[in-house]
């Protein structure tokens, strides 16, 4: 492997190049790592276990579908891994899930598989939607290699609403702690689960 001296947050390759590396949400990292055998070269080690996004070739929804109804966890919950689908976030998720008229809360198992095609064919087209827009901007962190802002926060309808009505039925928006963050919902949009009685 190539040596990579690091100079702050780039490093010059062997042939001269200079790689930069900047986060501006300071979640991130980087490291040389071994690759998987598979399919064009494979993937890094590190990463062999995240799932395909959904703009990926080999990204199957009803294949997710699948793992979804087999999972048995909260929706939300499983929205978010990694393992299951990439590239969903915590405010792609709440909007998504308000799109499709479900609670985050709700059991994987308990929806029907058009339901859970549906969620992932939102979640698709939120980020599509932010995308063209520049993606979410709510301060100067959030912004593009040029400085610029997105404005898909223009368009949320639950995320960071908690409070106001919502855009479909004029419900007031609740927020409620989930998974260390917050989740936004409409409680009449997205009704919580029916609870299981027993006979």
């Amino acid at each position: 492997m190539p040596s990579l001296p690091i100079r702050g947050i780039g490093a010059e390759l062997d042939d001269g190049n200079e790689l930069r590396f900047v986060d501006q949400r300071t979640f991130g990292g980087w490291h040389l790592d071994e690759y998987t055998p598979g399919a064009e070269g494979g993937l890094p080690v590190s990463i062999a276990h995240i799932a395909a996004d959904p703009f990926d070739p080999a990204y199957d929804p009803a294949a997710v579908v699948e793992v979804l109804r087999r999972k048995d966890t909260e929706i939300k919950r499983a929205l978010l891994d990694q393992t299951v689908v990439s590239g969903v976030g915590n405010i792609y998720a709440d909007e998504a899930l308000w799109r499709a008229q479900l609670r985050g809360r709700r059991r994987t198992k308990g929806i029907p598989r058009a339901g859970l095609l549906s969620l992932l064919d939102q979640a698709r087209s939120v980020i599509v939607e932010a995308i063209t827009v520049g993606g979410t901007s709510f301060d100067d962190l959030y912004v593009n290699v040029n400085g610029e802002s997105g404005y898909f926060d223009r368009s949320l309808n639950s995320y960071g609403r908690h409070g106001l009505p919502c855009p479909r039925c004029g419900t007031l928006i609740v927020r409620e702690q989930f998974m260390n963050r917050g989740s936004r919902f409409c409680p009449r949009c997205q009704p919580a689960p029916r609870r299981r009685t027993r006979s």
